[in-house]
């Protein structure tokens, strides 16, 4: 849930910062369709707070919403582990999630802790994130159903797109997780909705928390997720939904450009062509547009007062230049790919300071087409001298 995520400058009216409500606003959202749903079992696979000391507003928002939760499902067990977000490094402080215990939630942040519930014939391990213990992750053999909640990075959950940070953590095997004798494992820590075992599941965060939004907005696609939600699960059926929830926030990849061979006026309009097309405007929503083959000295000559106004449309526009290949005329120096004739032909043309009746293009193409019967008569001439010689 990571309440307490703070980005980019906006504040509400309120004084509070933007992404921050929005977080809150996705987890009252959420909550909205637990309750719609009335579960037996809630789980919360830990990252309730952002930060191990997380904003007064947000340590409120948490409460307010967990009472309307215990209030409105009086007889609905609720699990809530710890995750590394809500760990302190020292042993000696204890975690913010003790607060809500009262309110009549199961609430482990430190050790690995069994919890029984007879009425339902159900037994659940509940392991928060762990520093330095180990734990082994076999049911207690009690209860007809058997659940393991896990916050941490299990054997094939790195996606596509994993963060440095996640690349380093220590995964955990899945010999370990003894998956056979689970009848379903809820994990906690990524991001992105995955299964990762036919019945282990990550269900992700309900907003964009990360440090590699766009990267998770690509994994979302490729797992067919499409957003943020929450899992519903059917111990007895095996049935097992994703509920998508309406974003707080739209985030927008817009359309890449290329930008080569383009002058800097041609690649002003482009921007402007591509923000114009997005649907449903970029106002109030997080924008990146990535434009590729940038040179530097066109970075410098673009339109500043445009991407002004689009920042000022958008929560937050992100302008993401990638410089050009380096392709060398020579064989000197660092490797590179050599440029062919036609292709330095088109460069220096596009390059080039044309009267304002030349049209570019046309000069660009009418130049290529006279290589181009340079060459083949050069290739004929060559063909007809060695026939000549033969």
């Amino acid at each position: 849930m990571h309440l307490g995520y703070r980005q980019y400058q906006r504040q509400t009216p309120r004084g509070i910062n933007q992404r921050e409500a929005d977080v809150a606003q996705s987890f009252t959202r959420a909550l909205d369709k637990v309750i719609e749903l009335a579960p037996e079992v809630v789980l919360i696979g830990g990252d309730v707070f952002h930060q191990v000391r997380p904003t007064n507003s947000a340590i409120l928002h948490a409460y307010l919403q967990f009472a309307r939760l215990r209030a409105a499902l009086p007889n609905t067990e609720i699990v809530m582990i710890a995750g590394n977000h809500d760990t302190p490094r020292s042993t000696d402080t204890s975690s913010i999630l003790r607060l809500y215990a009262p309110l009549g939630l199961h609430v482990v942040d430190s050790d690995a802790r069994t919890i029984d519930f007879p009425h339902l014939d159900l037994s659940i391990l509940a392991v928060p994130f762990q520093q330095n213990e180990f734990v082994k992750l076999v049911p207690p053999g009690t209860s007809r159903w058997n659940v393991l909640l896990f916050h941490g990075v299990v054997e094939g959950m790195l996606g596509p797109f994993a963060s440095p940070q996640e690349l380093w953590s220590p995964e955990i095997p899945q010999e370990d997780l003894h998956s056979s004798q689970w009848d379903y494992i809820g994990l906690g820590h990524y991001h992105v909705y995955r299964r990762i075992e036919p019945n282990q599941f990550y269900s992700g965060a309900l907003d964009y928390t990360s440090t590699n939004t766009w990267g998770e907005k690509v994994e979302e696609g490729l797992t067919g997720a499409n957003g943020k939600g929450f899992i519903e699960h059917d111990l007895e059926t095996g049935d097992h939904t994703f509920h998508r929830l309406t974003p707080s926030r739209d985030f927008v990849d817009l359309r890449p450009i290329s930008a080569r061979g383009l002058t800097t006026e041609e690649v002003n309009e482009a921007i402007a062509m591509v923000v114009n097309a997005c649907p449903g405007g970029i106002d109030d929503k997080v924008v990146r547009l990535v434009i590729r083959d940038l040179p530097r000295h066109i970075t410098r000559q673009l339109d500043h007062r445009q991407l002004r106004e689009f920042r000022r449309r958008a929560l937050h526009f992100h302008l993401d230049p990638h410089r050009p290949e380096i392709i060398r005329s020579s064989a000197h120096g660092a490797p590179g790919r050599r440029p062919s004739l036609a292709e330095f032909v088109r460069d220096k043309l596009r390059e080039r300071v044309l009267p304002p009746d030349v049209d570019r293009e046309t000069l660009v193409d009418l130049g290529l087409r006279y290589l181009k019967d340079a060459e083949e008569r050069e290739s004929a001439a060559t063909d007809q001298t060695a026939s000549v010689d033969g």
